[in-house]
């Protein structure tokens, strides 16, 4: 809701058959702005043409079904629906509200459908954006649909004109991912139509997107949240299961649906501004209104999809085959992925989503950067190092070239902020929606797998942005009057269309998504009993341990110490951990290696602690017994470390986490077993956020 809607029953929209999918002609009524939205109601022949032909549901309710089998989605699944008021978002509440409930009116018994959830969302940038969300959220609730309203907040200010819509609809999904995650809900539908995808495609189409592009937005997808909180919910690296049940609807037919389920919706006039690039589409769409072109254009955005669905399927293949995914890095076997055998397209998107995983960026890698790579990896054997995207590529050790180390590159801007948050723990009900979750991805990839396509299946492969339209047409896709309107769409917009210079696209980029090139060093304090995600990859908890365990000196095992156990209750409160530490998260550097050589070789049971004492700069008179003991627990703990360590590749050490006090003394290595104390309890469990696939990955 962006500036204002206006209400209705109906619109002005010509009815056309449920198997077209054909846009609509938009015939503007005569609708006065200064008019409260919530008194406009519009009178229009579609109306007068419902009452003398009454609506066939059942073709809408049976289509929907088989969407919602499709996704792997049963009526006794939680699910929330993302709502505007629109005749979209509520043409979508009607058929999943009569899906849940067998066609059983909840709204007038008073009761809400059982797990179902409407979310409407108030961008918060306009001052009347708060009474039109309450108003779409009681009349939802009216449906018989619990709902809630989600507030955005925007710290950094209104955003710009020309980045409006982009941006509110970033805040638009991280508040539906929020409310999900509080919900435990792990499904959201969302009302994306055949007009959408149409609409999307000329859009693309005019920035030179290439093929995977233009396939527009997959049926299903899963979105990871960029924020903590989804971490004690549901994701457990699913994110959310973001479902587009009516893509094989017309937006006539959201309308019918809406006056078939005599429900009334809100328009918004600001889908009529031409400042807009998806407006001034729309309404050249409308003008193009020849049930030809409409269905020739969805069947080029049909072979566009399979084209990507086979590319998906190839980079599934390569993932499971060619690659290994250790704790934040990743070897790439050359022999088994025979770079100079795989279609280029298949390989640069194979790339992209492994350097998209290894640097947690949630952009896929393109253009100049996509043909750098590809150069790097065809290149066999491997003798050369190379950064891009974050990462850092380099022959993998011992391997003299037929394989490829990538891990990330701490040199290049990362998403390097450390979030503090309180630890969650996943009780019953998290443990059920999970297991819910997985359940309903399995049945639809089961779906989805039964769509395995052949290379002859497919027709764009070697075909590049420019040249889609025109393959297309030599394939007998596009008629030549088609060609031509779909071309002039396009010069049209691309006209319209002003390009950023490199400055300030690498400049949006890094406000946006949280990269920023610093000195990670130091970092936020971590208080112990909470915990924080690092680097995006590391969900990082620590505490001290009151009591400690015969099992905490294991160490002791492999010599002739005796560390005294039953004195070593609450020592801490005096060692070099300290009782009431507050630690602080930094990435590996080269002097923790060196720290840890060193550490490793000082004097132990002769009682001669003074290499050890200068390391940690103390004094002789400030050491009391106790130190000591826990001094020689450290040096048998870093010797142990050590070995771990020579298992790790020295360029993917960079991307290990690493606690220090607030002096900025090392006291723990989590993810190679080094802690400078046994009442020390830190984890540091590898959690990425994007995880392999891509930040938005699509299956089907």
């Amino acid at each position: 809701m962006a500036r204002g809607i206006t209400r209705a029953t109906t619109s002005t929209f010509l009815a056309t058959s449920f198997l077209k999918i054909t846009p609509p002609i938009w015939k503007n009524p005569s609708v006065s702005l200064s008019v409260p939205w919530t008194q406009f109601i519009c009178k229009c022949s579609l109306a007068h043409h419902h009452h003398q032909h009454p609506i066939d549901m059942s073709k809408y309710k049976e289509a929907f079904s088989m969407q919602m089998a499709m996704a792997g989605l049963k009526p006794h699944h939680r699910i929330a629906l993302g709502v505007s008021g629109g005749p979209d978002s509520i043409a979508l509440c009607v058929l999943t509200a009569g899906w849940k409930t067998n066609g059983i009116s909840a709204g007038e018994s008073g009761d809400f459908v059982d797990g179902l959830l409407a979310i409407v969302v108030n961008h918060g940038l306009r001052s009347e954006s708060k009474d039109e969300a309450n108003i779409v959220c009681n009349r939802v609730s009216q449906m018989g649909i619990r709902c809630e309203v989600a507030h955005c907040d925007w710290p950094d200010g209104r955003p710009k004109q020309g980045h409006l819509q982009e941006a509110a609809r970033e805040m638009r999904y991280q508040a539906f991912q929020k409310v999900c995650a509080q919900h435990q809900i792990g499904v959201l539908l969302i009302a994306h139509h055949a007009d959408d995808q149409a609409e999307l495609f000329i859009l693309r189409l005019s920035r030179n997107s290439g093929v995977i592009g233009l396939a527009g937005m997959p049926f299903i997808s899963q979105v990871f949240s960029t924020h903590t909180y989804s971490l004690g919910g549901v994701s457990n690296n699913h994110g959310l299961l973001l479902v587009r049940p009516l893509m094989n609807f017309s937006k006539q037919d959201m309308y019918k649906i809406c006056l078939g389920g005599n429900q009334d919706w809100v328009e918004d006039p600001t889908n009529r501004s031409l400042l807009f690039a998806r407006n001034r589409i729309r309404m050249s769409l409308r003008d193009v209104s020849s049930s030809i072109f409409k269905s020739e254009l969805q069947a080029v955005i049909l072979a566009c999809r399979r084209t990507r669905s086979f590319i998906n399927q190839v980079c599934c293949k390569l993932i499971n085959q060619a690659m290994v995914v250790k704790d934040g890095y990743a070897i790439i076997d050359l022999e088994i992925l025979s770079p100079s055998k795989v279609e280029d397209i298949c390989l640069s998107k194979f790339l992209s989503l492994v350097l998209q995983f290894i640097s947690q960026r949630y952009r896929p890698v393109r253009g100049s950067t996509s043909k750098l790579l590809l150069d790097y990896i065809r290149t066999f054997p491997c003798k050369n190092s190379l950064t891009a995207a974050g990462c850092y590529l380099c022959p993998a050790p011992g391997s003299k070239g037929t394989k490829t180390l990538v891990c990330c590159s701490v040199d290049c801007p990362l998403p390097s902020k450390m979030e503090p948050f309180h630890a969650c723990t996943f009780g019953e009900q998290e443990h059920h929606i999970r297991s819910e979750l997985e359940q309903i991805i399995a049945d639809a990839k089961s779906y989805s797998d039964h769509l395995v396509l052949d290379e002859s299946d497919v027709h764009f492969l070697n075909v590049t942005s420019e040249l889609v339209l025109t393959e297309a047409k030599r394939l007998g896709i596009l008629s030549e009057s088609t060609y031509r309107s779909i071309l002039l769409l396009q010069r049209e917009e691309t006209k319209r269309f002003k390009s950023k210079t490199e400055t300030e696209l690498s400049s949006d980029l890094e406000s946006k998504h949280g990269f920023q090139s610093v000195n990670m060093s130091r970092s936020e304090p971590l208080q112990p009993g909470h915990a924080c995600y690092f680097m995006s990859r590391f969900f990082i908890t620590w505490k001290l341990n009151e009591e400690i365990s015969s099992s905490a000196f294991s160490e002791e095992a492999n010599c002739d110490l005796n560390l005294g156990l039953e004195n070593w209750q609450c020592h801490c409160r005096s060692c070099v951990v300290g009782h009431g530490m507050v630690a602080e998260v930094r990435h590996m550097i080269e002097s923790d290696w060196l720290y840890l050589a060193k550490f490793s070789k000082c004097l132990s049971n002769s009682g001669k602690f003074q290499q050890q004492r200068d390391l940690l700069d103390y004094r002789a008179d400030q050491i009391p017994e106790k130190i000591n003991r826990c001094l020689d627990y450290a040096r048998l703990s870093a010797q142990s470390a050590l070995l771990s360590l020579k298992s790790i590749p020295a360029a993917a050490r960079g991307g290990i986490p690493v606690l220090v006090n607030h002096k900025g003394l090392l006291i723990s290595i989590p993810s190679i077993g080094f802690k400078h104390c046994p009442c020390l309890v830190v984890s540091a469990e590898f959690k990425p956020r994007v995880p392999l696939g891509g930040g938005h990955s699509s299956f089907i």
